[in-house]
């Protein structure tokens, strides 16, 4: 009879080297650019500029946080985005259609993000549907269940202003030192979800699970682990981040925008691979995908104040995750 292991005794696969050097790596890309920019336009250091950066950087990490459990377990989640609209749909329901508090729309977008990450774990730990084809399903229906919850039609959210300080107030305000300094909550609830995420990566049996079945699933398997249970568990995790997605950018534009959210999946699946989390799986930090999710922001910020036309810029963010997959696989090689 096997012995179910100690989840805590499982350890991690020797790629920290690897994994140190990508963040480096990332980092000194973020730092360089951030010299560039700020030698090529006099407006890119700009307080109002930097808080920007931050502010669109929030939405695209949060996202990429919630991938990057699913990455390392070897999956792919292509739902994200849409996912991520349906709840702040499903919060708008709650908080202007039937008119109940603020915190409910709030609990509401997280159970929802959280229940359809569980349907993304059934789908591929019970039938056996293949990551990639089953949460572009789920893409598809979370996309039709906005437009018809919603009737085609944004859902505001003027009758509180409660719930856009959720993303645009600020309880870190150092504008009596520094003019316009105001540290939107946004960034600080982005930074709130990337420090759980890291202890729950680094320190809980769900996190040592994440990176043991990213490196050999079937190796789990036969020393008794049910490993159904915990990728449904890892899905579950990533949807209810993608809610916490969802309450900020429908916050921050102060509506649910039903035909908003397809694409920013790839803004998510790219800042977590340019931050070190390996597409083959078993291998990413948190702090990984936070430092890529502010290289796809800056890079995107620092070419629109040059003027680069928006056809090059998405092609130079294209040829950065090529970069970045490649280089994840001479590492590999190595």
């Amino acid at each position: 009879m096997s012995q179910t292991p100690n989840p805590l005794a499982i350890k991690k696969p020797v790629t920290y080297g690897a994994n140190a050097t990508q963040k480096l790596l990332a980092f000194a890309s973020l730092v360089s650019m951030l010299v560039i920019f700020s030698l090529s336009s006099p407006n890119f250091l700009q307080t109002e500029n930097i808080i920007a950066i931050m502010l669109s950087t929030a939405v695209a990490g949060v996202l990429g946080i919630g991938v990057t459990f699913v990455i390392i377990t070897s999956g792919i989640d292509l739902s994200i985005g849409t996912v991520m609209t349906f709840c702040a749909i499903m919060a708008g329901v709650v908080i202007t259609y039937m008119g109940l508090p603020v915190w409910l729309g709030v609990l509401a977008a997280l159970a929802f993000g959280a229940f359809v990450g569980f349907l993304n774990g059934t789908l591929i730990a019970k039938l056996k549907i293949p990551p990639f084809i089953a949460t572009l399903g789920m893409m598809l229906v979370a996309k039709g269940l906005s437009l018809v919850i919603s009737g085609t039609k944004p859902i505001y959210f003027n009758d509180t202003e409660v719930y856009n300080l959720i993303s645009m107030g600020s309880i870190f305000d150092l504008s009596a030192f520094v003019p316009n300094l105001a540290i939107p909550n946004a960034v600080l609830i982005f930074f709130g979800v990337a420090l759980i995420s890291g202890f729950i990566l680094n320190k809980t049996a769900l996190g040592r699970y994440t990176f043991a079945l990213g490196s050999n699933e079937e190796a789990v398997r036969l020393s008794g682990v049910n490993v159904d249970r915990w990728k449904i568990g890892i899905y579950t995790l990533a949807g209810a981040i993608v809610g916490v997605a969802g309450i900020l950018i429908s916050s921050r534009l102060n509506s649910a925008q039903p035909a908003l959210g397809q694409g920013y999946e790839l803004d998510a699946i790219a800042a977590a691979v340019i931050g070190g989390v390996s597409l083959a799986g078993g291998e990413g930090t948190i702090l990984g995908t936070v430092i890529g999710a502010f290289i796809m922001s800056v890079l995107i910020n620092g070419l629109r104040i040059l003027s680069v036309p928006q056809e090059w810029q998405i092609t130079v963010t294209g040829l950065i995750v090529i970069f970045a997959v490649y280089a994840d696989i001479l590492r590999r090689r190595k």
